[in-house]
Protein backbone atom coordinates (compact mmCIF):
# COMPACT_ATOMS: atom_id res chain seq x y z
CA UNK A 1 0.00 0.00 0.00
CA UNK A 2 1.40 3.39 -1.46
CA UNK A 3 0.22 6.77 0.93
CA UNK A 4 0.41 9.99 -0.98
CA UNK A 5 0.34 13.03 0.65
CA UNK A 6 0.13 16.28 -1.06
CA UNK A 7 0.71 19.94 0.25
CA UNK A 8 1.50 23.55 -1.46
CA UNK A 9 -1.98 24.50 -2.72
CA UNK A 10 -3.70 27.65 -2.09
CA UNK A 11 -4.66 30.88 -3.80
CA UNK A 12 -2.16 32.56 -6.08
CA UNK A 13 -2.91 35.68 -8.55
CA UNK A 14 -2.40 35.29 -12.00
CA UNK A 15 0.94 35.14 -13.45
CA UNK A 16 1.87 33.77 -9.87
CA UNK A 17 3.68 30.59 -9.33
CA UNK A 18 3.38 27.85 -6.84
CA UNK A 19 5.05 24.52 -5.58
CA UNK A 20 3.48 21.02 -5.05
CA UNK A 21 4.86 18.48 -3.07
CA UNK A 22 3.76 15.03 -2.93
CA UNK A 23 5.41 12.89 -0.19
CA UNK A 24 5.29 9.09 -0.59
CA UNK A 25 4.86 6.19 2.57
CA UNK A 26 4.93 2.69 1.93
CA UNK A 27 6.37 1.69 -1.12
CA UNK A 28 10.07 1.77 -2.69
CA UNK A 29 9.01 5.44 -4.27
CA UNK A 30 12.13 5.31 -6.66
CA UNK A 31 10.60 2.46 -8.60
CA UNK A 32 6.90 4.06 -9.25
CA UNK A 33 6.06 5.56 -12.15
CA UNK A 34 4.98 9.46 -10.98
CA UNK A 35 1.83 12.19 -12.18
CA UNK A 36 -0.20 15.02 -11.44
CA UNK A 37 -3.62 15.34 -12.50
CA UNK A 38 -5.77 17.76 -11.77
CA UNK A 39 -10.16 18.33 -12.38
CA UNK A 40 -11.68 21.40 -12.57
CA UNK A 41 -15.46 21.43 -11.23
CA UNK A 42 -17.47 19.71 -13.91
CA UNK A 43 -15.01 18.36 -15.58
CA UNK A 44 -13.29 14.97 -15.73
CA UNK A 45 -9.62 14.73 -14.39
CA UNK A 46 -7.10 15.34 -16.95
CA UNK A 47 -2.90 14.92 -16.75
CA UNK A 48 -0.68 17.94 -16.23
CA UNK A 49 2.52 15.99 -15.90
CA UNK A 50 4.03 12.52 -15.19
CA UNK A 51 7.59 11.57 -14.60
CA UNK A 52 8.82 7.75 -15.07
CA UNK A 53 11.09 6.46 -12.77
CA UNK A 54 13.82 6.72 -15.28
CA UNK A 55 13.35 10.63 -14.96
CA UNK A 56 11.76 10.88 -18.40
CA UNK A 57 8.94 13.61 -18.30
CA UNK A 58 5.65 14.35 -20.52
CA UNK A 59 3.27 17.34 -19.99
CA UNK A 60 -0.24 18.31 -20.85
CA UNK A 61 0.01 21.04 -24.04
CA UNK A 62 -1.92 23.27 -22.10
CA UNK A 63 1.16 23.44 -18.83
CA UNK A 64 3.93 23.06 -21.20
CA UNK A 65 6.91 25.59 -20.70
CA UNK A 66 5.27 26.65 -17.34
CA UNK A 67 5.28 23.87 -15.22
CA UNK A 68 7.98 21.25 -14.53
CA UNK A 69 7.52 18.34 -12.81
CA UNK A 70 10.27 16.21 -10.54
CA UNK A 71 11.25 13.99 -7.95
CA UNK A 72 13.82 13.42 -5.10
CA UNK A 73 14.02 9.04 -4.71
CA UNK A 74 15.69 10.13 -1.38
CA UNK A 75 12.82 12.40 -0.11
CA UNK A 76 10.31 10.16 -1.67
CA UNK A 77 8.72 13.21 -2.82
CA UNK A 78 7.39 14.42 -6.25
CA UNK A 79 6.85 18.15 -7.40
CA UNK A 80 5.10 20.05 -9.68
CA UNK A 81 6.60 23.38 -10.10
CA UNK A 82 4.01 25.88 -11.52
CA UNK A 83 4.73 29.41 -13.13
CA UNK A 84 3.05 31.78 -15.11
CA UNK A 85 -0.15 30.78 -13.50
CA UNK A 86 -3.79 31.58 -15.02
CA UNK A 87 -7.26 31.39 -13.87
CA UNK A 88 -7.81 28.05 -16.11
CA UNK A 89 -5.31 26.24 -14.07
CA UNK A 90 -7.59 26.63 -11.46
CA UNK A 91 -8.39 22.94 -9.78
CA UNK A 92 -7.98 20.42 -7.59
CA UNK A 93 -4.27 18.64 -8.25
CA UNK A 94 -3.80 14.98 -7.58
CA UNK A 95 -0.66 13.04 -7.07
CA UNK A 96 -0.82 9.75 -8.61
CA UNK A 97 1.83 6.57 -8.41
CA UNK A 98 1.90 3.65 -10.99
CA UNK A 99 3.87 0.64 -10.26
CA UNK A 100 5.76 -0.45 -13.24
CA UNK A 101 4.46 -3.81 -13.83
CA UNK A 102 1.60 -4.15 -11.36
CA UNK A 103 -1.15 -2.46 -13.41
CA UNK A 104 -3.55 -2.72 -10.88
CA UNK A 105 -1.00 -1.32 -8.32
CA UNK A 106 -2.24 2.89 -8.77
CA UNK A 107 -2.60 5.29 -5.74
CA UNK A 108 -4.02 8.81 -5.68
CA UNK A 109 -3.18 11.30 -2.87
CA UNK A 110 -6.29 13.33 -1.47
CA UNK A 111 -5.80 16.45 -3.45
CA UNK A 112 -5.10 19.56 -2.96
CA UNK A 113 -6.63 22.93 -4.25
CA UNK A 114 -5.31 25.71 -6.56
CA UNK A 115 -7.09 28.90 -7.05
CA UNK A 116 -5.79 31.06 -9.88
CA UNK A 117 -7.67 34.50 -9.24
CA UNK A 118 -7.44 37.07 -12.48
Amino acid sequence: QVQLVESGGGLVQSGGSLRLSCEASGAIFRIYHMAWYRQAPGKQRDMVATIRSSGATNYADSVKGRFTISRDNAKNTAYLQMSSLKPEDTAVYYCKADHPLIASMIYWGQGTQITVSS
